[in-house]
């Protein structure tokens, strides 16, 4: 829960994908194991520590919906309201700003791709993140960020303040 007159977001490049069928569309892929361990890993990281969306705004390709399906097992305390968006599918920071202004919860999950969405997150918070693999947002990275705000139509780029940087073990 987050307090009145903040929003958070939590920006989630997907877990780890599967090329074992190279004929296969881009946006059917599904996980593979490490995929699969990673999103549980990043579930639990939330759950641990209280940060469960209300709202995810998610692509619709197979891997990234099935990295919220990992995630959604460990988030207990809430049913989030879960929007599947074709127009997050490789999206540029740009548009990932856009469609998260439309959300309507204090808390919000993304979950998206590089590189938009290593861009979107590093444009956000108000000071740079001191992480040697924050800029290359890999596979399951997780930006948490607040922002002073009552509504998300008022979010702005570099307004944030990053509470954490998740990175998988796996």
């Amino acid at each position: 829960m987050t307090p009145l007159g903040h929003r958070r977001l939590i920006l989630t490049r997907h877990a780890k994908s599967s090329w074992d069928n190279p004929l296969m569309e881009d946006h059917d892929r599904p996980l593979n194991a490490r995929g699969n361990a990673a999103a549980r890993e990043l579930g639990d990281f939330l759950a641990s520590r209280g940060l469960e969306p209300e709202e995810v705004l998610c692509s619709t390709a197979k891997r990234t919906r099935e990295t919220w399906d990992r995630v959604a097992a460990a988030v207990i305390e809430t049913r989030p309201e879960v929007h599947y968006l074709d127009a997050l599918y490789h999206a540029s920071a740009d548009t990932m700003l856009e469609v998260l202004k439309t959300a309507t919860q204090p808390c919000v999950m993304m979950i998206g791709h590089n590189p938009g969405i290593a861009e979107f997150a590093a444009r956000l918070p108000s000071r740079p993140v001191f992480d040697p693999e924050f800029r290359k947002y890999p596979t399951c990275a997780t930006l948490i960020v607040d922002f002073q705000i009552e509504d998300w139509s008022q979010v702005k780029p570099g307004f944030g303040s990053m509470l954490e940087f998740f990175r998988p073990t796996r």
